[in-house]
C-alpha cells in the first residue's frame, strides 16, 4: 500500500508541477512566441499525464476526463513543432500558413470532441481515435526533429538551441514511454514526465548558478554612448572579417569575436539598434547580394544567395524582398535597365 502511495505521488508530481510551470512561463512570456509555445507544450503534457495517473488509480473516472486528456495529447506534437518553428523567425507571431495550420488543428479537435464524445463512442475512441492521436504525435515529433536538423548550425551553441534540444529529447522520451507502455506499465508515461521535468529544473538551476555559459539578460538599458561604441565595433568587425557571409554564423561566435557576453550583444541589437541578430545578418547579406546582382557577367541567383551567406533560396528571396521591396531577379533587371539607359545617354 505504501508503495502505491509513493507511485501516485511521483507520477502526479510531474502533472502538478508541469501545470504550474506552464502558468509561470505564460506569465513571463511577455508576448514572446517561443515561451508561449513552450508553456503550452508543458501544459498539454501535464494534462495528458494527469489523466494517465487518474485513470491508472481510478479506472472508473468519468469518460470526459479521458477525452480531455487525449485531446491534450493530440496537441503535444503540434505545440512542440510550433515551438521549434517559432525559434526560426523574428516575427511576433506565426505566419499566415502557420495560422491556418493551427486553425485546422483546433477545428479537428473541436469537431471530434463535439460530434464524437467519448461517452457515446467508446469503441471508436479506443480503437481508432486514440491510436490516431498517438501516431499524429509521432508525425509532429518527426517534423520537429527534421526542423532541428535543418537549422542545427544556426541553433548550435545558443540558449534557444539548448532549450529546443531539451524539449525535443524530453517529448521523445515521454512518447516512447507511452508507446511501449504495453510492455512495461501505463504509469511509466507519467513517471517519465516527472523525470524529464525534474532534469529540466536541475538544468535551469545550473544555468542560474553560473555553471553553464549563459548569462542573464540585463534589466537596465545600456547607455547610449557605450552602446554606440560597441555597435561601431560590431560594424567594423563585420566589414573587416565579413563574418555574415558564413551561413552558419551564430550569435555566440560573434560575441566571442567582440569579446562581450552573447546576451549583451543581443541586448545591443534589440534595445539599442531595434533589430534582432537574424535581422541584422539579413540586412548585411542583402547589401552583399545587391552588389553581387549588379556584377557582370551575371551570376545565377543560387550562386548569389550562397555567396551572400544565405542558407537557402527561400530565405534569400524573402529577406531580399522584405528589405528591397522587389525580388532579386526584378532588382537585377531594373539595375541592368538603369545601367543601359545611363550608357545610352
Amino acid at each position: 500500500m505504501l508503495s502505491q502511495h509513493f507511485l501516485f505521488f511521483f507520477a502526479m508530481l510531474g502533472a502538478f508541477n508541469g501545470i504550474g510551470a506552464a502558468t509561470f512561463l505564460w506569465w513571463r512570456a511577455e508576448g514572446k512566441p517561443t515561451l508561449r509555445w513552450l508553456s503550452l507544450l508543458i501544459l498539454m503534457v501535464g494534462v495528458r499525464t494527469g489523466k494517465s495517473v487518474a485513470f491508472y488509480f481510478w479506472p472508473d473516472i468519468p469518460l470526459i476526463v479521458l477525452q480531455l486528456g487525449l485531446t491534450a495529447c493530440f496537441m503535444i506534437g503540434p505545440c512542440l513543432f510550433f515551438l521549434v518553428r517559432s525559434s526560426q523567425g523574428d516575427a511576433s507571431g506565426p505566419g499566415r500558413i502557420d495560422r491556418w495550420h493551427i486553425a485546422a488543428l483546433l477545428a479537428v479537435a473541436t469537431a471530434v470532441n463535439v460530434l464524437l464524445p467519448y461517452d457515446h463512442n467508446v469503441d471508436l475512441w479506443r480503437n481508432v481515435i486514440t491510436p490516431g492521436i498517438n501516431y499524429a504525435w509521432l508525425v509532429y515529433l518527426l517534423l520537429a526533429t527534421a526542423q532541428m536538423v535543418l537549422y542545427r548550425e544556426r541553433l548550435r551553441g545558443t540558449p534557444s538551441g539548448t532549450l529546443l534540444l531539451g524539449a525535443l529529447a524530453g517529448v521523445w522520451i515521454i512518447w516512447t514511454a507511452y508507446y511501449t507502455a504495453g510492455y512495461t506499465s501505463y504509469i511509466v508515461g507519467a513517471l517519465s514526465f516527472t523525470f524529464v521535468l525534474a532534469l529540466s529544473v536541475l538544468a535551469y538551476l545550473r544555468l542560474r548558478a553560473g555553471q553553464a555559459p549563459i548569462e542573464p539578460y540585463q534589466d537596465r538599458r545600456i547607455p547610449a554612448p557605450e552602446a554606440a561604441t560597441q555597435l561601431q565595433a560590431l560594424a567594423e568587425l563585420m566589414a573587416r572579417e565579413r563574418l555574415h557571409l558564413d551561413p552558419a554564423l551564430t550569435l555566440p561566435r560573434v560575441a566571442r569575436r567582440l569579446g562581450i557576453p552573447q546576451t549583451r550583444l543581443s541586448q545591443l541589437l534589440n534595445d539599442n539598434n531595434q533589430t534582432s541578430f537574424k535581422q541584422y545578418l539579413a540586412q548585411l547579406r542583402v547589401i552583399e547580394a545587391r552588389a553581387l546582382l549588379q556584377q557582370t557577367p551575371p551570376k545565377p541567383l543560387e550562386v548569389v544567395a550562397e555567396e551572400a551567406g544565405f542558407q537557402s533560396m527561400s530565405t534569400f528571396h524573402s529577406a531580399f524582398k522584405k528589405h528591397e521591396g522587389i525580388t532579386p531577379a526584378a532588382f537585377r533587371t531594373a539595375s541592368a535597365d538603369s545601367q543601359n539607359r545611363f550608357q545610352q545617354s
